[in-house]
């Protein structure tokens, strides 16, 4: 099955793009983890220099997900570590696109799951659990709310309100954790083959 780009995507639709339904988040954006392509519905969070909430999170079923962290741009400690990204591709989440910091690169590296984050950092967050749930976050020069669409490989990330990956032929970029096998074994989703 061919891919779609978010360059190609940007491109077929200047209509949604001049009406904000499609938006770019600015590049600042630093690429980790095995899976530089990746897709789905977002989740949103709100912390600021704590991980407990993002723990929290990527300890359920992601679902072919995509947690998407504000932590404030902050550079001054890491908010996500190589265990919580481990157990967050053992809990099928498609990728975590964090405003802040990450450690531990080489283990997020070694995983199957698409991370993005402004850089690494060698200190620990703190552990208080404060935050927000669910709630609009906005960074990147963007609005990001939670139910939208997000789609990132090497060329940058894009949020919609909009499913791409069932609107557009062939599917738009990897096929999340089996997600498009399975929805097509069901019959909710039909299979489009270029010839």
């Amino acid at each position: 099955m061919a891919l779609v780009t978010t360059a190609e995507v940007c491109d077929a639709n200047p209509q949604l793009i001049t009406s904000g339904e499609l938006r770019a988040l600015q590049p600042i954006f630093q690429i980790y983890g095995r899976r530089q392509v990746f897709s789905g519905p977002v989740v949103t969070l709100k912390v600021f220099e704590d991980n407990v909430l993002i723990r929290e999170f990527l300890e359920e079923k992601g679902n072919g997900r995509v947690l998407v962290v504000d932590g404030g741009a902050s550079l001054r400690c890491a908010i996500l570590g190589g265990n919580p990204v481990v157990q967050a591709q053992n809990n099928g989440w498609a990728g975590i696109v964090v405003n802040g910091c990450v450690r531990d690169v080489d283990e997020i590296n070694g995983c199957d799951i698409g991370v993005r984050a402004l850089a690494s950092h060698p200190m620990k967050a703190n552990k208080k659990g404060i935050g927000e749930k669910h709630v609009p976050v906005i960074f990147g020069g963007t609005r990001i709310s939670d139910g939208e669409w997000l789609y990132a490989d090497t060329d940058g990330i894009l949020i919609s309100r909009t499913d791409f990956r069932c609107s557009i032929s062939p599917l738009l970029l990897a096929d999340t954790n089996g997600m498009v096998d399975a929805l097509i074994a069901k019959g909710q989703l039909e299979r489009r083959l270029e010839s």
